[in-house]
């Protein structure tokens, strides 16, 4: 009897998941055939229309091109996207022009930047990668979408997957820092986040994976600049985020401004037709970056007619606002350089996302006024904000337990960025409603309470040379004293007398960081480094609160302060998420994404780098024709993976449960895993693996696997992972996707250099 109604309920599956399935088949042929028939009634000057996007002149995010009035050009149907238009009145606005005035009514999609917030600002993406918190990197995507839905945007222009390895390139702010393996689970986590499970309900939007493929790369962290790698590196470690989107069913690809192989990767045919359509299977549509397709010219391979034809060929669906489609595609088309199907193809492919996004059916269902003052700013989203910040600080360093803050009377906070309020949010946000942030200042005081007075003093300029900072800085955030350093120095001291600690709040300001703000030098400016040894000198602990963007080069600073919170920015509720962590109402459990070189002459620096035929001994400072420098040590200052709690964590022997493999088994590799702190805590517990010998030279070293485990104070956990053969593999130098036989080692710990091992076998 049991066994025949556990075969009825088998059966009864297979014929839900049979029927899903159908359906799912038929709803997309449904979707092909609507669009075909759209297809066919289009223009030539129709379809090329629907590949061209434009910038709305309100917000632009970088410069325009010449073109006519926006409203002209959709009711001339030379528009299918809108970039940079913000606001439910004003989407709506144009959206009635294209439906109503043009001749096929077809809807625009309207884009915009929302990379880590729309109005409820989360931390900066390469924050948000320290939580190693899938969910919560999740939710922060889906509190963007469903803001920004509210306020008519269905698609964004994020999440960004480059792989950096170099923190002086501005962007990596937007990243998920080094790691492939990492950032491949945070780009399917924001995939889900923007898109949810519905792309077509009122809530969720089409998400776009940038830069394909290695803009990260750029030489010498100089932003827009050229790239050169192999095929095999790309497959390798740069291009994994990239696939991992694509698996999470992403709408849409954005081409990189970098050339790869010395083709600009806007006409890379390689990658965007071999590898992303065929070898992927990816059916969504790309987009170039802004101006992309005609920056070709710059590069030298073509005129404007010459570079339009090669980024078609190549896979580009649409033009972002280059206007160059629009110019020369139908001339190309005349002179026999490009065929009408591949025009159809493109056109075809922005139709269906506009399908599958419902605009067809309701154009207006992201315009509701009501649900934008439902959405914005909800207690929900701010809440989940003020988590998400906390979570993404890193304690890099606690002498003698100073954090938590604890029996303090009086506290001076000092520094540029210790009550900047602009600075909270980070570069990438629209209408932040920055007035309603609170400062360092202000969140630690209500945190505290009355029993402790808190003081505070700028102390110090943000960079010395005011023209320099005229040059990076958006004039209506800037917060110059004229005062000189002496003055502002003499005023931070002051506050200082009779204080317990000092909060140095230091670092960079949002300028510092981002597109187009590559830096040639990470150390700390210099008017910041005389405050820091002005306050060393009172003998006061010292605790420095970093704000950054990125990775920056700490060696002599790290010698002068007792401890550093490294809070990056951290969004809408940064100040009261910061003074949680300082007072211990969270602890924090943050681990570096990006190793933090000692100085700048070490970038790029990264954990999984290769050996080389002289490696350096690592119990060595400096030995004569090996691979070092002879003024500084090789290994970062604080390594990929790193962070400290307010509880401390001892790590037992790895133990296997066999110690070989055959090509369809699995390893179980096993670590306990002790809170021998007085404070319960959640750690990071992070597995490595290496390649011994294989035919292409190997990494020191893999991150494969993490797990967050709980542990109240002085508990113990044992902590598992299952080791399989996919885990093994890699792109060789034919690019097959192997696993070879031989000898592995296993590596877990709380960070990439502090590891136990042990060893097994592939037959």
């Amino acid at each position: 009897m049991i066994v025949k109604e556990m075969k009825r309920m088998a059966l009864c599956l297979f014929l839900l998941l049979f029927a899903g399935s159908v359906w799912s088949a038929a709803k997309e042929d449904r979707t092909e055939q609507r669009v075909d028939s759209v297809l066919r009634l289009m223009t030539l000057s129709e379809k090329i229309g629907q590949m061209n996007q434009v910038s709305s002149k309100e917000d632009p995010t970088g410069q325009l091109t010449e073109c006519s009035n926006e409203e002209e050009l959709i009711r001339s149907g030379q528009v299918g996207s809108m970039l940079n238009v913000v606001g439910v009145e004003r989407t709506r606005h144009l959206q009635e022009i294209a439906v109503n005035d043009t001749r096929l009514h077809i809807p625009l999609i309207f884009a915009l930047d929302v990379v880590h917030g729309y109005k409820t600002i989360s931390p900066v993406p390469l924050a948000e990668s320290c939580s190693w918190d899938m969910d919560l990197i999740e939710k922060s995507a889906r509190v963007a979408a469903e803001e920004a839905t509210a306020s008519g945007i269905q698609w964004t222009f994020a999440p960004m997957v480059d792989i950096a390895r170099d923190p002086r390139w501005g962007r990596v702010m937007e990243g998920s820092g080094e790691d492939p393996y990492l950032g491949s689970a945070i780009a399917k986590a924001r995939v889900r986040g923007f898109q949810g499970t519905d792309l077509s309900a009122y809530n969720t939007m089409a998400a776009c994976a940038k830069h394909f493929v290695g803009y990260g790369a750029a030489e010498g962290g100089r932003d827009y600049n050229t790239v050169d790698m192999s095929r095999v590196t790309a497959m390798n470690y740069y291009m994994r985020p990239y696939q991992a989107a694509v698996e999470a069913g992403v709408g849409s690809i954005m081409t990189s401004f970098n050339e790869f192989e010395s083709i600009p990767a806007t006409g890379n045919t390689w990658l965007l037709n071999d590898v992303l359509r065929k070898q992927w299977g990816f059916n969504g549509f790309v987009v170039s970056d802004f101006t992309a397709i005609a920056e070709m010219v710059n590069h030298g391979i073509g005129n404007s007619q010459e570079v339009g034809v090669k980024a078609l060929k190549a896979g580009v669906d649409m033009d972002m606002i280059a206007d160059c489609y629009h110019a020369v595609l139908k001339k190309s088309l005349e002179e026999g350089k490009i065929t009408e199907a591949e025009i159809d193809s493109a056109c075809r492919r922005i139709l269906i996302a506009k399908y599958q996004l419902g605009l067809f059916h309701d154009p207006y269902k992201y315009c509701n006024p009501k649900r934008a003052a439902k959405e914005f700013l909800s207690v929900n989203n701010v809440s989940a904000a003020r988590r998400i910040a906390a979570e993404s600080f890193v304690l890099l360093k606690n002498d003698n337990n100073l954090l938590p803050l604890k029996g303090c009377r009086k506290v001076a906070v000092v520094g540029p960025l210790a009550d900047s309020k602009a600075n909270m949010a980070g570069s990438w946000k629209y209408d932040e409603q920055t007035k309603s942030y609170h400062g360092l200042v202000e969140d630690l005081q209500e945190s505290l309470g009355n029993g402790v007075e808190v003081v505070f003093a700028k102390g110090s300029n943000l960079v010395d040379d005011s023209v320099y900072e005229a040059n990076f800085t958006d004039q209506n955030r800037s917060t110059r004293d004229d005062r000189s350093d002496e003055q502002l120095i003499a005023e931070a001291l002051k506050v200082a007398e009779g204080a317990d600690v000092i909060i140095a709040a230091l670092g960079e300001s949002i300028d510092m960081s981002g597109e187009g703000a590559s830096r040639a030098i990470l150390e700390m400016p210099q008017t910041q480094k005389k405050l820091l040894d002005a306050i060393q000198k009172t003998g006061k602990p010292i605790v420095m609160v970093l704000f950054t963007g990125r990775p920056l080069a700490l060696q002599s600073e790290e010698k002068q302060v007792n401890a550093i919170l490294n809070v990056w920015f951290g969004g809408t509720e940064a100040g009261a998420a910061i003074a949680d962590v300082l007072t211990g109402k969270v602890s924090p459990t943050g681990k570096l994404t990006m190793s933090f070189p000692r100085v700048t002459g070490q970038c790029p620096i990264y954990y999984n780098h290769k050996m080389t035929g002289r490696p350096m001994s690592p119990d060595a400072w400096y030995t004569r024709y090996v691979s070092n420098y002879i003024d500084v040590l090789n290994e970062p200052l604080y390594p990929f993976g790193y962070g400290l709690s307010y509880t401390t964590y001892t790590y037992g022997d790895v133990s296997l449960n066999t110690n070989s493999m055959d090509a369809n088994g699995k390893i179980q590799a096993s670590v306990i895993v002790t809170n021998t702190g007085a404070q319960d805590g959640e750690e990071i517990v992070q597995l490595y693996l290496r390649d011994i010998v294989r035919s292409i030279t190997p990494p020191v070293q893999e991150l494969k696997g993490f797990k967050r485990v709980a542990l109240k104070a002085g508990e113990s956990k044992k902590v598992t992972f299952d080791i399989d053969v996919d885990m093994l593999k890699f792109y060789d130098s034919t690019l097959d996707y192997v696993a070879e036989p031989g000898e592995f080692q296993v590596m877990i710990g709380g960070n990439s250099k502090e590891v136990k091992t042990a060893s097994f076998t592939l037959k």
